[in-house]
C-alpha cells in the first residue's frame, strides 16, 4: 500500500510526539493531570482523554458534559503543539460502520470537533467514496436525543452502582443472549465471546433489518465477494446493489469501471434488472423488466432452466436474452439477488457457479451481514416463553425494526426478562423497555476495529472526547465480565496478533494513521456447509409460492435506510432518487391502478396485512409492477428524537416469517380513507425539464457507429481554444489569466445515490428547512439530481426541430420508464444571466471563473433567481439555524450542540440572502494558499470540490481548465466534439459546468426519438 498523504494524522502520532508532550504539561498542568495513559508505558504521558480535551479545549458544549472535571476557562497557545492549528484541519482515519453500511472514512476536525466525514482513499474496498448515509453520520454525534448519562428504569444512575447490580444480576440469569446487528469488529467479537463464556448458557445473535438470511444459507453459511468490475453481463433479480444491497459504495465503485466510455474504450458491460419497485439500480440497467413478487421465483427459474438446464427459453422476451447474453459472457456474467427466499438465491448460486462467474468470491467472504432470521426468531419466541434470565440489546432495536417487534415489546413491558440491558445510544422503543441502560459511545468517540471483507482491515479511532457520560459498549461487557482490561488495551492485544509483535508499535501507528490495512483478523471460513436445499427442492419450494391479489413489496430508501438514522435531519430531508420525495415514506402504486381506483396523489389508504393496519398517502411511481404497492421501511419511530418521531409509518410489522427467513413482501388490501396528506417532492419545482437539450441520451450502438453525431449543440472551451463556431452575443466575453475553475460531470457513470447532495450539505453549512417549507417549494440544497423518466408522448407533441426532447414529459412518463439522473448545481456561467439583473451587485463574476456572491450586500430582491435559466438559487425566507419555527425539524442542529456541525469557513446565511453553489471556493482558497506558501501553482487534485470528493463513482471531475494537465482538460479534449455538452446550450450562457452524454447498453432507445 503506498504511503498515505501526510494531511491526515493518527491520534497517537500527535499525543505522543515529543513537542506535544512538553506543551501540553507546560501550558495545561492546571488542567492536565499527570498519569498514565492508555495503553502507555511512559507516566509523563497525557492521558487520551486529556489529548482530546486539549484539542477541543475551547467547546463549552463538549467539555460540560464530558466524564471527567470540565474545562473551565481555556488559554491561548503559547507554543502551540506542531501539528495543531486554529483555522486549520486535521483529519483522522478512521471507519463507519452501523451493521449494515461500511465506509472508511477520513474526519475533519476544526479546534477538536468533528465538522465533516469523507471517504478515505487509501481503502480498496470503498476507494475514496462515501454513501449518502455515511456523509450524515457526523451529524449524529451532535444528536441531543442520545441518552447521556445510565439509567435504571428510565432514571439516572451512577455507574458503578449500574455496574454492581448488573453483574450480580448476571451472575445468577441463568442463560443469557446478546442481540446485535451485524458485527464485523474482531475485537467486538472477540470480547462477546468471552462474556457469553463468563455466563453459562450466553449466545450472541445478531440479526439484519435488511436481511441476506436466505443468501447465506444457500451459500453454505458465507456471504458471497462481489466484484462487479469484473462481469460483462449482469442480471440482477430484485437487487438494489447500486442504493441499498450488502456493499452499495464498494459496488457502485466497481460497476461503473465497466460503463465509462470514451475515445479509446467504445465497450461496456451489459445490465438486465427484474424488480417489483423502481430502484436506483433498476434505473441505472439497460435493460429492465418490472415483475411481482409472486412471479420473481418463477423468473429465476426459468433464468436457471435457460442458462443451466440446457437453453429452455423463458417466456419473458427480456428474460430470454439476458440468459443468452449470460451463456456468451460464461464467466464474465454474473447474477446476483436480493430476494430473501433459499430457494432463489440457491438457483442464484446455482447460476453463478455454472458460469463459472469470476465476479463471485466464496473463498474471501463479504462479512457486512451475518444475520440469521431463524435464530432471531427462536430468540424471540424463547424471550416470549420466559426462557431467558438476561438480554443484552447492543446496538439493536427489534421492538421497532423487526416483524415481531410487538410481541418482543409485550414480553419486555411484561417482565418476562428478569434483566434486560440496552446499550443502545439512546432510549428508543426497545431501550425504553428495559430495565438498564449503558448507552454507548457514538463511533466518533470509539475505539474498534472492522473486517468487512476477509483480508482487508480497518480501524476506527476517537476524534473528540466523549461528549456525553457514555461509555464504549465494550468497556461495558469487559467490566461485567470481570475483566479489569480496558477496550483500547484490549484492542491493541489483538492486534499483536496481526501485525506481530516486533516492531508492533511502529507498525500500529501506521495502520491508525492509514486507517486501514491487508491482512485478517477473524478465522478462516469454515469448509463451505452444503447449501440450505438442493436445486430440485429450491424449484419444489419456489412453485409453491403464490401470489394473490395486490402484492406489497417492502423495500429501503437510499437516504433513510433502516431507519437507525432517522433522527438525523439531513437523512430525512435528502430527496429519494427516483420519487424525489423527503420527510416520510408513502405507498408507491403505478398509473394504471391509480386511474382505475380513482386516486389522486396525496391521497391517504389504509393498507392491511396478516391482521395489521397502517396508513399512508399514496404516490404514483412510474416503473412499478402491475398489482404490486411499494413501501419503504425505516419510518414511523416513536422514540428515535423529534425529529424522527411520528415521521411516516412503519411498515415491517406487516411481514411475516417464511421458510425460516423474514419475507418483505405479502398480499394486501388497500382501501381509501378519504383524506389526504401532500408529499413532499422537490421536482415538482425548480425543474427545467420541457427545455431543449437539458440532458442527452444515446445507444451504445449509435455511439459504436459514430460517436461524433450522439450530442447535440456541442460547444466547450478548452486550455487549446478548442471551441465550436460562436453565437452572436453581446456579452464581453473574460480573458481568465490564471485559473479558470471548472466541472465536468460523467452522466454515464452517475448513478444518483445522492451523496454528493448530503456532502455539499455539511460542506457549506446548507440549512433544512422541514416538510412544510419544500411543499413550499423552498428548501435550500445548493445542488439537486434531477431524474427524468422516459415518455411514450407523442413525438410531434414536443418536436419542433426535426428531433424530440427526450427526457421533456415528466409530466407523462412510459409506464416502464428509462431514466437518467442529471447533477445541477449553478453553472458558473462565463455569460451569467442573474449578474446583469442585480441592482446592487451581490453576484458578480470572479476573475477565475465563478458567479460569486456577496452575502452582505444581498437585499434579497432575488431577481438573479428569476433569471436563472438553470433555477438553481436558493433564498433564506428564515434564519433557518435561529429560528424557534424551525426547531421541530432541525432537531439538533437547532441547538448550541448541534451547531458544532458548523463549518467555521463557510459563512452560515441570514434571512433575506440569495445563496447557490460557490464550487468550494474555501477549498479552491485553501488549496491555492497552500501552493503559494510552497512558491508554486497548485497541482491538479490538491483542489477538490466536496461533490466531486464524496462521489463514490468519480463521476464529477473538478479542476482548472488553465492548466493544459489537468485531468478536467484532458477530458474535455477527448470528449470534445463527442459526448460533451452543456445544457440548455443553445441560450449562450457558456457555463462552466461540461456534462457527458448518457450511453445506454442497447441497440437503440426504448422511447421515442
Amino acid at each position: 500500500m503506498q504511503e498515505s498523504p501526510k494531511y491526515w494524522k493518527g491520534i497517537e502520532e500527535l499525543e505522543n510526539s515529543p513537542e506535544f508532550i512538553k506543551n501540553a504539561m507546560t501550558e495545561f498542568a492546571d488542567f492536565m493531570p499527570v498519569k498514565e495513559g492508555h495503553g502507555s508505558t511512559d507516566a509523563t504521558v497525557a492521558p487520551r482523554r486529556d489529548f482530546l480535551k486539549l484539542m477541543g479545549f475551547g467547546l463549552a458544549a463538549a467539555t460540560l458534559a464530558s466524564c471527567e472535571a470540565p474545562v473551565r476557562k481555556a488559554i491561548p497557545y503559547l507554543n502551540k503543539p506542531e501539528e495543531v492549528d486554529p483555522t486549520i484541519a486535521n483529519f483522522y482515519a478512521s471507519t463507519f460502520f452501523n451493521g449494515q453500511d461500511y465506509n472508511a472514512v477520513l474526519v475533519k476536525c476544526r479546534e477538536g470537533r468533528p465538522i465533516k466525514l469523507e471517504g478515505n482513499p487509501e481503502s480498496p474496498i470503498t476507494g475514496g467514496g462515501l454513501s449518502a448515509r455515511g456523509q450524515a453520520a457526523v451529524l449524529s454525534l451532535y444528536d441531543n436525543a442520545r441518552l447521556q448519562f445510565f439509567t435504571k428504569k428510565g432514571q439516572r444512575i451512577a455507574t458503578d452502582q449500574l455496574d454492581q447490580e448488573v453483574r450480580a444480576a448476571l451472575a445468577g440469569a441463568g442463560r443469557v443472549a446478546i442481540v446485535s446487528p451485524t458485527i464485523i469488529s474482531p475485537s467486538t467479537k472477540k470480547v462477546i465471546n468471552e462474556f457469553t463464556a463468563r455466563f453459562g448458557g450466553g449466545e450472541h445473535v445478531m440479526y439484519d433489518v435488511n436481511s441476506s438470511s436466505a443468501l447465506l444459507r444457500a451459500n453454505g453459511g458465507v456471504l458471497p465477494a462481489y466484484d462487479f468490475s469484473k462481469a460483462d453481463v449482469i442480471v440482477s433479480l430484485d437487487a438494489d446493489f447500486l442504493g441499498t444491497w450488502i456493499s452499495p459504495v464498494e459496488f457502485a465503485r466497481q460497476y461503473v469501471e465497466n460503463r465509462k466510455v470514451s475515445s479509446e474504450r467504445r465497450a461496456m458491460s451489459k445490465h438486465y434488472q427484474f424488480e417489483t419497485n423502481l430502484s436506483l439500480t433498476g434505473s441505472n440497467a439497460d435493460v429492465r423488466e418490472s415483475l411481482k413478487p409472486s412471479a420473481m421465483g418463477a423468473a429465476t427459474a426459468d433464468l436457471y432452466n435457460a442458462v443451466v438446464g440446457g437453453g429452455v427459453a423463458p417466456a419473458s422476451k427480456k428474460l430470454a436474452e439476458a440468459a443468452a447474453a449470460l451463456r456468451r459472457a460464461g464467466s464474465r456474467g454474473l447474477v446476483v439477488s436480493g430476494i430473501n427466499d433459499p430457494g432463489i438465491q440457491t438457483l442464484v448460486a446455482a447460476i453463478n457457479q455454472n458460469l463459472g462467474s469470476a465476479a463471485v468470491d466464496t473463498a474471501n467472504p463479504s462479512y457486512v451481514r451475518q444475520g440469521d432470521d431463524a435464530r432471531m426468531a427462536r430468540l424471540i419466541k424463547d424471550i416470549i416463553a420466559g426462557q431467558i434470565g438476561a438480554v443484552i440489546f447492543y446496538n439493536a432495536n427489534p421492538v421497532y425494526d423487526h416483524p415481531m417487534g410487538a410481541e418482543l415489546g409485550k414480553a419486555l413491558q411484561a417482565g418476562k426478562v428478569k434483566t434486560s440491558i440496552s446499550l443502545n445510544d439512546r432510549l428508543d422503543e426497545t431501550g425504553k423497555l428495559c430495565l438498564y441502560a449503558a448507552p454507548d459511545h457514538h463511533f466518533l468517540e470509539s475505539w474498534n476495529d472492522y473486517e468487512p471483507k476477509r483480508g482487508y482491515l480497518s480501524l476506527a479511532q476517537p476524534v473528540i472526547t466523549p461528549l456525553f457520560a457514555t461509555r464504549q459498549a465494550q468497556d461495558s461487557l469487559l467490566t461485567w465480565a470481570g475483566n479489569p482490561t480496558t477496550y483500547y488495551n484490549y484492542l491493541r492485544q489483538q492486534w499483536q496478533g496481526v501485525l506481530g509483535s516486533a516492531g508492533f508499535v511502529k507498525a500500529w501507528d501506521k495502520v491508525v494513521h492509514d486507517g486501514v490495512a491487508r491482512g485478517s483478523a477473524l478465522p478462516a471460513p469454515v469448509a463451505q456447509l452444503e447449501p440450505a436445499m438442493d436445486t430440485n427442492s429450491a424449484m419444489s419450494a419456489i412453485r409453491a409460492n403464490k401470489g394473490a391479489g395486490i402484492e406489497l413489496a417492502v423495500y429501503e430508501k437510499v437516504g433513510l435506510g433502516n431507519g437507525a438514522q432517522a433522527n438525523n435531519p439531513w437523512l430525512q430531508e435528502l430527496p429519494d432518487p427516483i420519487s424525489k420525495a423527503t420527510w416520510g415514506n408513502y405507498v408507491t402504486v403505478p398509473r394504471a391502478y391509480a386511474v382505475e381506483q380513482k386516486w389522486e396523489q396525496g391521497d391517504v389508504v389504509k393498507v392491511t396485512a396478516n391482521g395489521k393496519s397502517i396508513q399512508l398517502p399514496i404516490l404514483i411511481q412510474p416503473g412499478q409492477a402491475t398489482g404490486t404497492i411499494g413501501i419503504a421501511i425505516g419510518y414511523g419511530r416513536e422514540a428515535a428524537g423529534k425529529v424522527a418521531d411520528q415521521v411516516g409509518a412503519n411498515v415491517l410489522p406487516l411481514l411475516t416469517m417464511r421458510n425460516g427467513t423474514i419475507n418483505y413482501t405479502t398480499s394486501v388490501q388497500i382501501e381509501a380513507t378519504g383524506t389526504q396528506s401532500p408529499i413532499a417532492q422537490t421536482q415538482t419545482h425548480h425543474t427545467i425539464m420541457d427545455r431543449e437539450e437539458v440532458v442527452q441520451v444515446a445507444s451504445l450502438k449509435e455511439y459504436q457507429k459514430n460517436p461524433k453525431e450522439v450530442t447535440n449543440y456541442i460547444r466547450i472551451s478548452t486550455p487549446d481554444g478548442l471551441e465550436a463556431p460562436r453565437k452572436v452575443s453581446l456579452w464581453q466575453d473574460y480573458e481568465y489569466k490564471n485559473h479558470h475553475w471548472g466541472m465536468a460531470i460523467d452522466l454515464n457513470s452517475c448513478i444518483g445515490c445522492g451523496a454528493c447532495v448530503v456532502g455539499c450539505q455539511a460542506e457549506n453549512n446548507v440549512a433544512v428547512v422541514g416538510k412544510q417549507e419544500v411543499i413550499n417549494r423552498r428548501e435550500m440544497h445548493w445542488m439537486r439530481i434531477d431524474r427524468y423518466y422516459s415518455s411514450d408522448a407523442n413525438k410531434e407533441q414536443f418536436d419542433e426541430k426535426g428531433k424530440l426532447d427526450t427526457y421533456a414529459a415528466m409530466e407523462d412518463p412510459s409506464a416502464n420508464p428509462s431514466v437518467v439522473f442529471q447533477p445541477l448545481m449553478c453553472q458558473h456561467c462565463n455569460h451569467a444571466p442573474c449578474e446583469t439583473v442585480c441592482p446592487v451587485l451581490a453576484t458578480t463574476h470572479s476573475s477565475e471563473g465563478l458567479n460569486q456572491m456577496t452575502y452582505n450586500r444581498c437585499v434579497g430582491t432575488r431577481y438573479c433567481a428569476n433569471n436563472c435559466p438553470y433555477k438553481v438559487r436558493r433564498f433564506n425566507w428564515f434564519s433557518y439555524y435561529s429560528n424557534e419555527k424551525f426547531e421541530a425539524v432541525n432537531g439538533h442542529m437547532f441547538t448550541d450542540l448541534g451547531r458544532m456541525v458548523l463549518n467555521p469557513d463557510v459563512t452560515v446565511r441570514a434571512r433575506g440572502v440569495m445563496e447557490k453553489c460557490s464550487m468550494c471556493v474555501q477549498r479552491i482558497q485553501l488549496g491555492k494558499l497552500e501552493a503559494k506558501k510552497e512558491k508554486r501553482r497548485p497541482r491538479d487534485g490538491e483542489v477538490v470540490s466536496a461533490c466531486a470528493q464524496s462521489c463514490p463513482t468519480q463521476a464529477i471531475v473538478f479542476g482548472d481548465m488553465r492548466d493544459p494537465e489537468s485531468r478536467l482538460s484532458q477530458l474535455l479534449r477527448r470528449e470534445d466534439g463527442e459526448r460533451a455538452f452543456h445544457a440548455l446550450d443553445s441560450i449562450n450562457v457558456q457555463p462552466n459546468i461540461t456534462y457527458l452524454t448518457k450511453i445506454r447498453n442497447t441497440d437503440q432507445l426504448d422511447f421515442n426519438v
